[in-house]
Protein backbone atom coordinates (compact mmCIF):
# COMPACT_ATOMS: atom_id res chain seq x y z
CA UNK A 1 0.00 0.00 0.00
CA UNK A 2 1.21 3.52 -0.98
CA UNK A 3 0.31 6.46 1.31
CA UNK A 4 0.48 10.19 -0.03
CA UNK A 5 0.52 13.44 1.76
CA UNK A 6 -1.38 16.19 0.78
CA UNK A 7 -0.58 19.78 2.35
CA UNK A 8 -1.82 23.53 0.62
CA UNK A 9 0.98 25.39 -0.20
CA UNK A 10 0.95 27.98 2.52
CA UNK A 11 -2.52 27.91 3.02
CA UNK A 12 -3.49 30.88 5.23
CA UNK A 13 -1.82 33.32 2.43
CA UNK A 14 -3.09 30.68 -0.66
CA UNK A 15 -6.78 31.77 1.12
CA UNK A 16 -5.89 35.20 0.98
CA UNK A 17 -4.88 35.68 -2.55
CA UNK A 18 -8.00 33.49 -3.96
CA UNK A 19 -10.39 36.63 -3.73
CA UNK A 20 -7.98 39.11 -3.56
CA UNK A 21 -5.86 38.10 -6.59
CA UNK A 22 -4.07 41.61 -6.37
CA UNK A 23 -1.92 40.11 -3.56
CA UNK A 24 -0.43 37.26 -6.39
CA UNK A 25 3.19 37.56 -6.63
CA UNK A 26 3.36 40.32 -3.45
CA UNK A 27 4.82 39.44 0.28
CA UNK A 28 2.15 38.86 2.30
CA UNK A 29 1.97 37.72 5.81
CA UNK A 30 -0.76 36.45 7.99
CA UNK A 31 -0.98 37.55 11.60
CA UNK A 32 -1.82 35.41 14.59
CA UNK A 33 -4.87 35.99 17.32
CA UNK A 34 -4.82 39.54 18.47
CA UNK A 35 -2.89 40.60 15.65
CA UNK A 36 0.36 39.21 17.88
CA UNK A 37 2.77 37.37 15.37
CA UNK A 38 3.44 35.69 11.69
CA UNK A 39 1.80 32.29 11.25
CA UNK A 40 2.29 32.18 7.64
CA UNK A 41 3.67 33.83 5.19
CA UNK A 42 4.18 33.89 1.09
CA UNK A 43 7.19 32.72 -0.43
CA UNK A 44 8.18 36.35 -1.46
CA UNK A 45 7.49 37.29 2.66
CA UNK A 46 10.13 34.39 3.38
CA UNK A 47 12.66 35.68 0.60
CA UNK A 48 12.11 39.23 2.48
CA UNK A 49 13.54 37.48 5.83
CA UNK A 50 10.05 37.68 7.67
CA UNK A 51 10.30 34.75 10.06
CA UNK A 52 7.90 32.48 11.65
CA UNK A 53 6.77 34.27 14.76
CA UNK A 54 8.16 37.23 14.28
CA UNK A 55 5.81 39.97 16.29
CA UNK A 56 3.96 42.27 14.43
CA UNK A 57 4.68 45.55 16.97
CA UNK A 58 8.40 44.67 16.11
CA UNK A 59 8.46 45.00 12.64
CA UNK A 60 5.44 47.06 11.84
CA UNK A 61 7.43 49.96 10.06
CA UNK A 62 10.19 47.58 8.66
CA UNK A 63 7.22 45.62 6.81
CA UNK A 64 5.94 48.36 6.14
CA UNK A 65 8.50 49.90 3.93
CA UNK A 66 9.75 46.22 2.47
CA UNK A 67 5.69 46.35 1.07
CA UNK A 68 4.30 42.97 2.90
CA UNK A 69 1.17 42.93 2.89
CA UNK A 70 -1.00 42.10 6.30
CA UNK A 71 -3.85 39.85 7.14
CA UNK A 72 -5.65 39.00 10.45
CA UNK A 73 -6.17 34.87 10.49
CA UNK A 74 -9.65 34.60 9.25
CA UNK A 75 -10.47 31.51 10.61
CA UNK A 76 -14.05 30.99 8.70
CA UNK A 77 -12.92 31.30 5.63
CA UNK A 78 -9.44 28.86 6.05
CA UNK A 79 -12.57 26.67 7.44
CA UNK A 80 -14.79 26.55 4.90
CA UNK A 81 -11.79 26.50 2.23
CA UNK A 82 -10.22 23.65 3.82
CA UNK A 83 -13.92 21.79 4.16
CA UNK A 84 -13.79 21.70 0.14
CA UNK A 85 -10.16 20.31 -0.32
CA UNK A 86 -10.94 17.89 2.20
CA UNK A 87 -14.57 16.88 0.69
CA UNK A 88 -12.64 16.33 -2.98
CA UNK A 89 -10.36 14.26 -1.48
CA UNK A 90 -13.19 11.88 0.30
CA UNK A 91 -14.46 11.75 -2.99
CA UNK A 92 -11.53 11.43 -5.05
CA UNK A 93 -9.52 8.76 -2.99
CA UNK A 94 -10.34 5.28 -1.46
CA UNK A 95 -9.27 6.42 2.06
CA UNK A 96 -8.37 9.89 4.20
CA UNK A 97 -7.24 11.07 7.49
CA UNK A 98 -7.55 14.26 7.48
CA UNK A 99 -4.06 15.81 9.74
CA UNK A 100 -4.94 19.48 10.15
CA UNK A 101 -6.79 22.48 8.43
CA UNK A 102 -3.48 22.03 5.76
CA UNK A 103 -2.78 18.40 5.42
CA UNK A 104 -4.40 14.96 4.85
CA UNK A 105 -2.53 11.73 4.27
CA UNK A 106 -4.71 9.79 1.30
CA UNK A 107 -4.89 6.39 0.22
CA UNK A 108 -2.79 5.40 -3.08
CA UNK A 109 -2.99 1.72 -2.85
CA UNK A 110 -4.30 -0.09 -5.51
CA UNK A 111 -3.30 2.44 -8.37
CA UNK A 112 -0.68 -0.17 -10.75
CA UNK A 113 1.88 2.43 -10.94
CA UNK A 114 -0.13 5.27 -11.58
CA UNK A 115 0.71 6.90 -8.81
CA UNK A 116 2.61 10.09 -10.17
CA UNK A 117 0.05 10.41 -12.95
CA UNK A 118 -3.19 10.11 -10.28
CA UNK A 119 -1.33 12.37 -8.24
CA UNK A 120 -1.28 15.37 -10.76
CA UNK A 121 -4.60 15.08 -11.68
CA UNK A 122 -5.85 15.05 -7.96
CA UNK A 123 -3.39 18.30 -7.50
CA UNK A 124 -5.11 19.41 -10.65
CA UNK A 125 -8.48 18.87 -10.05
CA UNK A 126 -8.25 21.03 -6.14
CA UNK A 127 -6.57 23.69 -8.09
CA UNK A 128 -9.14 23.92 -10.49
CA UNK A 129 -11.95 23.42 -8.13
CA UNK A 130 -11.30 25.13 -5.03
CA UNK A 131 -7.99 27.64 -6.40
CA UNK A 132 -5.77 26.75 -3.30
CA UNK A 133 -2.54 24.79 -4.61
CA UNK A 134 -1.36 21.34 -2.98
CA UNK A 135 1.92 19.77 -2.72
CA UNK A 136 1.76 15.87 -2.51
CA UNK A 137 4.44 13.16 -1.39
CA UNK A 138 3.91 9.37 -2.29
CA UNK A 139 6.15 7.02 -0.20
CA UNK A 140 5.21 3.77 1.24
CA UNK A 141 4.68 4.95 4.97
CA UNK A 142 3.60 8.06 6.88
CA UNK A 143 6.69 9.51 8.04
CA UNK A 144 8.05 9.39 4.52
CA UNK A 145 5.53 10.78 3.15
CA UNK A 146 6.15 14.50 5.37
CA UNK A 147 9.55 14.01 3.77
CA UNK A 148 8.43 13.64 -0.12
CA UNK A 149 5.88 16.08 0.84
CA UNK A 150 8.66 18.50 1.63
CA UNK A 151 10.62 17.67 -1.11
CA UNK A 152 7.38 18.37 -3.20
CA UNK A 153 7.60 21.71 -2.48
CA UNK A 154 11.43 22.34 -2.16
CA UNK A 155 12.19 20.99 -5.97
CA UNK A 156 10.64 23.33 -8.31
CA UNK A 157 11.04 20.63 -11.33
CA UNK A 158 8.42 18.05 -9.14
CA UNK A 159 5.93 20.25 -10.25
CA UNK A 160 4.44 19.85 -6.95
CA UNK A 161 4.34 16.22 -6.69
CA UNK A 162 7.22 13.41 -5.38
CA UNK A 163 7.38 10.16 -5.80
CA UNK A 164 9.82 8.44 -3.44
CA UNK A 165 9.57 4.49 -4.26
CA UNK A 166 13.17 3.18 -4.07
CA UNK A 167 15.59 2.60 -1.29
CA UNK A 168 18.07 4.93 -3.78
CA UNK A 169 16.20 7.67 -4.12
CA UNK A 170 14.64 7.84 -0.29
CA UNK A 171 18.02 7.87 0.66
CA UNK A 172 19.03 10.73 -1.67
CA UNK A 173 16.76 12.84 -0.16
CA UNK A 174 17.07 11.74 3.59
CA UNK A 175 21.07 12.41 3.29
CA UNK A 176 19.90 16.34 2.77
CA UNK A 177 17.23 16.14 5.19
CA UNK A 178 18.59 17.81 8.96
CA UNK A 179 17.65 15.14 12.00
CA UNK A 180 15.30 17.86 13.78
CA UNK A 181 13.33 18.54 10.55
CA UNK A 182 11.75 14.64 10.70
CA UNK A 183 8.30 14.62 11.60
CA UNK A 184 8.10 14.08 15.69
CA UNK A 185 11.64 14.78 16.25
CA UNK A 186 12.05 18.00 18.49
CA UNK A 187 14.60 19.94 18.66
CA UNK A 188 15.89 19.01 22.46
CA UNK A 189 15.22 15.19 20.80
CA UNK A 190 17.36 16.26 18.04
CA UNK A 191 20.17 17.81 20.22
CA UNK A 192 20.79 14.06 21.83
CA UNK A 193 20.59 12.25 18.60
CA UNK A 194 23.09 14.11 17.26
CA UNK A 195 25.56 13.64 20.36
CA UNK A 196 24.86 9.70 18.82
CA UNK A 197 26.35 10.41 15.62
CA UNK A 198 22.52 10.78 13.78
CA UNK A 199 22.49 14.11 12.03
CA UNK A 200 20.26 13.33 9.62
CA UNK A 201 17.42 11.27 8.53
CA UNK A 202 19.53 8.85 6.67
CA UNK A 203 21.77 8.73 9.43
CA UNK A 204 18.17 8.04 11.05
CA UNK A 205 16.84 5.61 9.10
CA UNK A 206 20.54 3.62 8.96
CA UNK A 207 20.10 3.80 13.11
CA UNK A 208 19.81 0.27 14.97
CA UNK A 209 16.38 -0.21 15.89
CA UNK A 210 17.44 -1.30 19.16
CA UNK A 211 19.23 1.76 19.47
CA UNK A 212 16.78 4.23 18.81
CA UNK A 213 14.14 2.70 21.45
CA UNK A 214 16.75 3.30 24.22
CA UNK A 215 17.37 6.68 23.58
CA UNK A 216 13.70 7.76 22.57
CA UNK A 217 10.96 4.38 23.67
CA UNK A 218 9.44 2.58 20.90
CA UNK A 219 8.02 6.03 19.21
CA UNK A 220 11.34 7.13 18.23
CA UNK A 221 11.79 3.08 16.77
CA UNK A 222 8.55 3.50 14.43
CA UNK A 223 10.01 7.00 13.06
CA UNK A 224 13.05 5.38 12.51
CA UNK A 225 11.28 1.98 11.06
CA UNK A 226 8.87 4.04 9.19
CA UNK A 227 12.30 6.41 7.27
CA UNK A 228 13.10 2.47 6.31
CA UNK A 229 9.84 1.97 4.52
CA UNK A 230 8.60 -0.64 7.29
CA UNK A 231 4.50 0.88 8.33
CA UNK A 232 4.16 1.04 11.79
CA UNK A 233 1.26 4.20 11.41
CA UNK A 234 -1.36 3.19 9.78
CA UNK A 235 -4.04 5.25 7.97
CA UNK A 236 -6.94 6.05 9.99
CA UNK A 237 -10.08 6.99 8.02
CA UNK A 238 -12.97 6.60 10.85
CA UNK A 239 -14.56 9.40 11.99
CA UNK A 240 -13.23 9.76 15.58
CA UNK A 241 -15.40 11.49 18.58
CA UNK A 242 -13.61 14.11 20.47
CA UNK A 243 -12.60 13.36 24.32
CA UNK A 244 -13.25 16.81 25.41
CA UNK A 245 -13.22 20.22 23.51
CA UNK A 246 -11.81 23.06 24.76
CA UNK A 247 -12.55 26.73 23.62
CA UNK A 248 -10.56 29.85 24.04
CA UNK A 249 -9.27 33.42 23.48
CA UNK A 250 -6.85 36.03 24.57
CA UNK A 251 -8.62 39.20 24.75
CA UNK A 252 -8.26 42.14 22.63
CA UNK A 253 -7.59 44.35 26.00
CA UNK A 254 -7.13 42.82 29.68
CA UNK A 255 -10.50 42.61 31.31
CA UNK A 256 -11.42 43.85 34.81
CA UNK A 257 -15.48 43.76 35.06
CA UNK A 258 -16.58 40.19 35.77
CA UNK A 259 -19.94 41.41 33.73
CA UNK A 260 -17.32 40.75 30.75
CA UNK A 261 -15.77 37.99 31.76
CA UNK A 262 -19.34 36.18 31.97
CA UNK A 263 -19.73 37.38 27.89
CA UNK A 264 -16.56 35.94 26.96
CA UNK A 265 -17.35 32.64 29.12
CA UNK A 266 -20.87 32.87 27.76
CA UNK A 267 -19.50 32.88 24.29
CA UNK A 268 -16.62 29.99 24.48
CA UNK A 269 -19.44 27.75 25.32
CA UNK A 270 -21.97 28.27 22.80
CA UNK A 271 -18.86 27.92 20.12
CA UNK A 272 -17.99 24.63 22.08
CA UNK A 273 -21.91 23.36 23.10
CA UNK A 274 -22.34 23.79 18.90
CA UNK A 275 -19.10 21.06 18.14
CA UNK A 276 -20.36 19.44 20.97
CA UNK A 277 -23.92 18.66 19.22
CA UNK A 278 -22.44 18.27 15.88
CA UNK A 279 -20.75 14.90 17.08
CA UNK A 280 -23.76 13.78 18.65
CA UNK A 281 -22.18 13.92 22.43
CA UNK A 282 -23.38 15.39 25.65
CA UNK A 283 -21.06 17.01 28.45
CA UNK A 284 -21.04 15.80 31.81
CA UNK A 285 -18.58 18.40 32.81
CA UNK A 286 -17.28 22.10 32.48
CA UNK A 287 -14.21 23.80 33.37
CA UNK A 288 -13.93 27.53 33.50
CA UNK A 289 -10.50 29.19 33.59
CA UNK A 290 -8.99 32.61 33.33
CA UNK A 291 -5.41 34.12 33.77
CA UNK A 292 -3.33 37.50 33.60
CA UNK A 293 -0.94 38.25 31.72
CA UNK A 294 2.54 36.26 32.70
CA UNK A 295 3.94 39.08 30.39
CA UNK A 296 3.31 41.81 32.20
CA UNK A 297 5.66 41.40 35.51
CA UNK A 298 4.33 45.33 37.24
CA UNK A 299 0.48 43.76 36.99
CA UNK A 300 -0.78 41.54 39.90
CA UNK A 301 -0.30 37.80 38.75
CA UNK A 302 -3.48 35.02 38.76
CA UNK A 303 -4.87 32.27 37.42
CA UNK A 304 -7.46 29.75 38.15
CA UNK A 305 -9.73 27.36 37.02
CA UNK A 306 -12.94 25.93 38.60
CA UNK A 307 -15.24 22.46 37.37
CA UNK A 308 -19.08 21.99 37.70
CA UNK A 309 -20.27 18.49 37.24
CA UNK A 310 -23.42 18.38 35.91
CA UNK A 311 -26.10 16.02 37.00
CA UNK A 312 -27.19 14.83 33.69
CA UNK A 313 -24.70 15.04 30.78
CA UNK A 314 -25.96 17.78 28.64
CA UNK A 315 -25.19 19.41 25.16
CA UNK A 316 -28.01 22.32 26.05
CA UNK A 317 -25.90 25.75 25.61
CA UNK A 318 -28.29 28.01 28.19
CA UNK A 319 -27.42 24.30 31.07
CA UNK A 320 -23.83 24.40 29.71
CA UNK A 321 -23.48 28.31 29.99
CA UNK A 322 -25.35 28.03 33.67
CA UNK A 323 -22.45 25.54 34.66
CA UNK A 324 -19.74 27.79 33.51
CA UNK A 325 -21.00 31.02 35.03
CA UNK A 326 -21.17 29.13 38.35
CA UNK A 327 -17.58 28.04 38.05
CA UNK A 328 -16.30 31.56 36.75
CA UNK A 329 -18.04 33.08 40.19
CA UNK A 330 -16.05 30.86 42.25
CA UNK A 331 -12.51 31.81 40.42
CA UNK A 332 -13.26 35.45 39.25
CA UNK A 333 -11.10 38.10 41.96
CA UNK A 334 -11.37 41.55 41.46
CA UNK A 335 -8.74 44.18 40.81
CA UNK A 336 -6.94 41.83 38.14
CA UNK A 337 -6.73 42.26 34.51
CA UNK A 338 -7.72 39.53 32.69
CA UNK A 339 -6.17 38.50 29.49
CA UNK A 340 -7.29 35.47 28.52
CA UNK A 341 -10.18 32.82 29.77
CA UNK A 342 -11.80 30.04 28.15
CA UNK A 343 -13.88 26.83 29.36
CA UNK A 344 -13.69 23.22 28.75
CA UNK A 345 -16.04 20.59 28.32
CA UNK A 346 -15.55 16.76 29.36
CA UNK A 347 -17.17 13.53 30.54
CA UNK A 348 -18.82 12.69 27.36
CA UNK A 349 -21.56 10.47 26.59
CA UNK A 350 -23.79 9.68 23.65
CA UNK A 351 -26.45 11.97 23.03
CA UNK A 352 -29.24 9.94 23.99
CA UNK A 353 -27.76 7.77 26.17
CA UNK A 354 -26.73 9.81 29.08
CA UNK A 355 -26.89 8.39 32.59
CA UNK A 356 -29.81 9.88 34.18
CA UNK A 357 -30.79 11.25 37.92
CA UNK A 358 -33.07 9.74 40.10
CA UNK A 359 -34.42 13.68 40.02
CA UNK A 360 -33.42 14.94 36.81
CA UNK A 361 -33.60 13.68 33.43
CA UNK A 362 -31.75 14.66 30.35
CA UNK A 363 -32.18 17.32 27.83
CA UNK A 364 -35.90 17.44 26.84
CA UNK A 365 -37.60 17.09 23.12
CA UNK A 366 -38.17 20.86 23.62
CA UNK A 367 -34.51 21.62 24.43
CA UNK A 368 -33.30 19.50 21.74
CA UNK A 369 -35.23 21.43 19.09
CA UNK A 370 -34.54 24.44 20.01
CA UNK A 371 -30.72 24.06 19.94
CA UNK A 372 -31.23 21.83 16.54
CA UNK A 373 -33.22 25.27 14.97
CA UNK A 374 -30.48 27.60 16.27
CA UNK A 375 -27.58 25.39 15.00
CA UNK A 376 -29.67 25.38 11.35
CA UNK A 377 -29.98 29.37 10.93
CA UNK A 378 -26.77 30.18 11.93
CA UNK A 379 -25.38 27.37 9.54
CA UNK A 380 -27.50 28.75 6.63
CA UNK A 381 -26.68 32.27 7.74
CA UNK A 382 -23.41 32.45 9.78
CA UNK A 383 -22.46 32.06 13.17
CA UNK A 384 -23.96 34.58 15.62
CA UNK A 385 -27.04 34.95 13.79
CA UNK A 386 -28.94 33.26 16.13
CA UNK A 387 -26.65 33.84 20.06
CA UNK A 388 -28.07 33.45 23.73
CA UNK A 389 -28.29 36.91 25.78
CA UNK A 390 -25.45 35.93 28.19
CA UNK A 391 -23.13 36.57 24.78
CA UNK A 392 -23.73 40.17 25.14
CA UNK A 393 -24.18 42.40 21.81
CA UNK A 394 -20.79 44.60 21.86
CA UNK A 395 -17.99 42.52 23.08
CA UNK A 396 -15.17 44.82 23.85
CA UNK A 397 -13.11 42.13 24.70
CA UNK A 398 -12.77 40.64 21.28
CA UNK A 399 -9.81 39.94 19.78
CA UNK A 400 -7.61 42.47 17.97
CA UNK A 401 -8.03 42.12 13.90
CA UNK A 402 -7.34 45.22 12.72
CA UNK A 403 -6.34 43.79 8.98
CA UNK A 404 -9.28 40.86 8.52
CA UNK A 405 -10.59 39.79 5.12
CA UNK A 406 -14.04 39.59 4.52
CA UNK A 407 -15.38 36.18 5.28
CA UNK A 408 -16.28 35.40 1.26
CA UNK A 409 -18.15 32.30 1.53
CA UNK A 410 -19.84 31.98 5.28
CA UNK A 411 -21.13 35.36 5.53
CA UNK A 412 -23.89 37.23 2.88
CA UNK A 413 -22.85 40.27 3.74
CA UNK A 414 -19.32 39.68 2.55
CA UNK A 415 -19.64 38.00 -0.81
CA UNK A 416 -17.34 38.64 -3.49
CA UNK A 417 -19.23 41.23 -5.70
CA UNK A 418 -17.62 42.00 -9.77
CA UNK A 419 -18.17 44.91 -11.53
Amino acid sequence: MMVGLVDCNNFYVSCERLFQPQLRGRPVVVLSNNDGCAVARSEEAKQLGVKMGAPWHLHRAAWKQAGVTVRSSNYALYGDLSNRVMSILRMLTPGIEVYSIDEAFIDFGGMGGREEQVARELRATILQWTGIPVSIGIVPTKTLAKVANRSAKKVPVSGGVRVLLTDEVQQQVLSKLEVEDIWGVATRLGRRLRALGIATAADMRNAAPEALRKEGGVVLERIGRELRGERCLQLDDATRSAKSIMASRSFGRPVTERSELEQAVASFVSRAAEKLRRQHLTAGTVTTFIHTSPFRPTDRQYGASALVRLCVASSNTPKLIQAALQALREIYRPGFRYVKAGILLDAFEPAGEEQTHLWAGGDSENERGLMATMDRVNRIWGRGTLNMAACGVRNGWSMRAEHLSPRYTTRWQDLLHVA
